[in-house]
């Protein structure tokens, strides 16, 4: 669940609520968990300068809402391996061996170098790999000095997850729209399984929707903990969420279940939508998806009937080779249905006006149409690209006061697959220069034996880190990053929803650890721009960004939340923010881009018989976030070993068992696992967990901290069959392998151990 918790501002802002004491000589800050990408509301205790303690907020509204990984956060990230000074790449790339540096020797020779690669390859030669999910935030910061320089190459796993879903929504109705779980009637989960410490704000919403009488479909090929609680549990084939989608909107469409008003006055393109799902009968679509066809109808009556409903975002639509279609049908769904900007139903927020946001702080406006142009990944897949995304700039403005709205941060990236083929000397003009911050690219993108080909051929990479990454690894410059307990932050909820939330910083930064803010400002003065960054601090640029407010930063970050009043329907008075001023059901863009204006399914690639079974990744234990915590003793201990599973059957014919150590492999790699045995899988499909390595392991070129083992990147592909053809991404919801004893002795490694006991104060 990208951002923050489904709830009504209003009610967080009347909340009747007294503190929890705390024990002398302890000081509390109201926070806002960044341990994974939910953002909960939480309360840090300090004592002697530092948070030895992360709990659940004083505030009813959001007390239940906290996980292991805010809980145990304090711990981790006093990790005595935790980088805490600038780090300089000594030997050669991957060696590992790198000799501490200052920030100024650091930033000096990096400003040298890329003003290098600039001058002699261009300014799009330069390409960014981040996320606010990772970084908690860069403020707009990266893109804003990108644009000025004029590299159009940012990249951001948000194009596998919820960024490519907010770009792909505006194809339909110009925004992507946030469910009133506290008054809905239905939720649909597509894949998702919120879960007591994934998700955790999620999952409380959606049991006390259900609580209070709200049906809960899920459509999942296992049988996940949602689908135990479920009224309706749909468990179709993997990767065919489009084609049952398809088979819903046939049943409301035939059965006119739809909201007729609706669609009549505030669509276009719904009777070529009528016939596009005529090609998808139910008894194709439940062939497609291998789900009874009545069960097939019931869920889209209850829907349809049950209303006000939500869908939920999902990252399983986001990350399949109908991705586009998939999401599309999502906002048709909520379009025809009547469920858009409506108590219960998908509400349309827009931007605080109260609040400068990140769209505006990145300005935009300065690249010029030639570099966006030059954006990779946008002349074959340019859906959220510049390309796919200028044509909004009208109807954005017109709708929501501003041309550029770069909703979670999706909607003007480059290709993730495209930018690395050019880093590795396979595209259209050469990338030499590459920086991440909080991100682990060759873990967290799609075909890691080009991502590591494509770091290994680049002039000069710089890593923003907390730890060692295997992607640091391979760095010139790893910069220490400071976290979540050390910086105040302010919450617009990524450009997706109005409500602004607000953090306390709680302690100072150990060794020399810096803010994202503080490394964009040096960036820009070593790039001699510092005009960019005018702002001394980060409580300079908050002071900045809340003037509107009449408040300075100091004064706002004492309160939990900003918001404007929730309103509905406000698409009677504006329109909707799509070249139409309508839903497009048939959309304009799409088409002038020279794409199907209608959804369509995309049936899998013939069989090889080489590799019978399916696969699906994306999947993280609770107590990971990402690639992320792996170093946290308390987490290994749950899960010490990556572990894929199987049902009985499916082992049973692959010959393999309960414990057993076995190889995954497919057309482009392989990896290791340990192999559970799981009934709530269905035959022939295998659960591979995502973002595996073991910091403890060795480091650099050839073993890169057991990624090369265990990172399920290896197997992701994306050649053309597995790619989305609107958004270039990967499909990872349904890939051929197949499963084999391993042949080699493994040894379970062991966590490296905390050497003190950094849960206590310090002295």
């Amino acid at each position: 669940m990208p951002a923050a918790a489904p709830f009504n501002p209003e009610d967080i802002a009347n909340a009747k609520y007294t503190e929890r004491p705390v024990k002398e000589g302890v000081t509390t800050k109201k926070l806002i968990c960044a341990a994974c990408d939910i953002a909960c509301t939480v309360v840090g205790e300090v004592q002697k300068g530092r948070v030895t303690k992360v709990r659940s907020s004083d505030n009813p509204i959001f007390r239940d809402n906290i996980c292991m990984k805010g809980i145990i956060a304090p711990k981790g990230l006093a990790h005595p391996n935790r980088i805490l000074h600038p780090m300089k790449r000594v030997g050669e790339r991957g060696s590992g061996k790198f000799e501490k540096v200052s920030w100024e020797e650091a930033l000096s020779d990096i400003g040298t170098r890329l003003k290098k690669v600039i001058a002699d390859h261009g300014p799009e030669a330069w390409a960014v790999s981040t996320s606010q999910w990772n970084t908690s935030t860069d403020h707009g910061l990266g893109r804003r000095i990108m644009n000025h320089v004029g590299s159009p190459n940012w990249i951001s796993g948000v194009a596998l997850c919820a960024g490519n879903t907010a770009a792909v929504n505006r194809f339909t109705y110009g925004w992507f729209p946030f469910g009133d779980f506290g008054n809905t009637k239905c939720i649909v989960l597509m894949g998702h399984n919120p879960r007591r410490h994934s998700w955790t704000p999620l999952y409380n919403s959606i049991r006390g929707a259900q609580a209070k009488g709200a049906k809960l479909i899920v459509m999942d090929p296992r049988r996940s903990s949602s689908a135990e609680r479920a009224d309706i549990w749909l468990p179709l084939k993997v990767g065919s969420d489009a084609a049952m989608m398809f088979g819903w909107l046939k049943v409301i469409i035939d059965e006119e279940l739809y909201d007729k008003e609706f669609v009549k006055n505030w669509t276009i393109g719904f009777e070529d939508l009528k016939k596009r799902v005529d090609e998808y009968p139910l008894e194709r679509v439940a062939k497609l998806t291998g789900c009874d066809p009545e069960m097939i109808a019931e869920a889209a009556r209850v829907y349809a009937t049950s209303g006000p409903a939500v869908i939920p975002w999902t990252p399983i639509t986001d990350m399949q080779r109908n991705s586009t279609s998939g999401i599309r049908l999502q906002t048709i769904l909520r379009s025809i249905c009547g469920n858009v900007d409506v108590p219960g139903g998908e509400l349309l927020q827009g931007f605080n006006p109260d609040i400068i946001n990140e769209s505006e702080i990145e300005m935009h406006h300065v690249l010029s149409d030639e570099q966006k142009m030059k954006q990779l990944g946008s002349r074959d897949h340019p859906a959220f690209t510049y390309r796919g995304q200028l044509p909004f700039r009208e109807p954005t403005k017109r709708v929501y006061g501003q041309e550029y709205a770069n909703l979670v941060m999706g909607c003007h990236m480059a290709t993730p697959s495209e930018t690395f083929k050019a880093m590795a000397g396979e595209g259209d003009y050469p990338v030499k220069a590459f920086f991440f911050l909080g991100n682990n690219p060759l873990l967290s993108y799609a075909n890691m034996p080009l991502i590591e080909k494509a770091m290994m051929n680049q002039d000069l990479i710089v890593a923003h880190e907390q730890f060692m990454t295997p992607s640091a690894q391979l760095a010139d410059y790893v910069l220490p990053a400071d976290s979540w307990l050390e910086r105040p932050w302010l919450h617009d909820m990524f450009g997706w929803m109005s409500t602004v939330r607000f953090s306390e910083k709680a302690m100072d930064p150990p060794g020399e650890c810096r803010s994202t803010f503080e490394f964009w400002k040096g960036i820009a003065g070593a790039l001699d721009r510092s005009e960019l960054v005018p702002w001394d601090t980060l409580e300079d640029f908050y002071d900045y960004r809340v003037a509107r407010t009449g408040m300075t930063w100091d004064e706002l970050v004492k309160t939990e939340v900003h918001f404007k009043k929730p309103a509905f329907r406000t698409y009677e008075k504006t329109g909707f923010a799509t070249p139409s001023g309508k839903v497009e059901l048939k959309s304009s863009i799409l088409e002038d881009l020279g794409f199907d204006p209608l959804p369509y399914f995309r049936e899998d690639p013939p069989k090889d018989e080489n590799y019978p079974l399916m696969m699906f990744t994306g999947v993280r234990e609770d107590g990971f976030f990402q690639t992320g915590h792996r170093h946290i003793p308390e987490m290994r201990a749950r899960h010490p070993e990556p572990e894929i599973y199987l049902n009985e059957k499916t082992a049973k014919t692959a010959g393999v068992t309960e414990g057993e150590w076995v190889t995954v492999e497919n057309q482009l790699g392989k990896i290791k696992a340990k192999l559970a045995i799981k009934d709530a899988m269905p035959d022939d499909l295998v659960r591979v967990p995502h973002g595996w390595w073991k910091p403890e392991m060795q480091q650099g070129s050839g073993h890169l901290s057991g990624a090369l083992d265990y990172g399920d990147s290896q197997l992701c592909r994306d050649d053309a069959d597995f790619l989305d053809r609107e958004q270039g991404i990967p499909h990872i919801k349904g890939i051929p392998c197949r499963v084999v004893p391993l042949v080699a002795d493994v040894a379970a490694s062991k966590p490296a151990q905390v050497s003190r006991p950094v849960m206590e104060p310090a002295e």
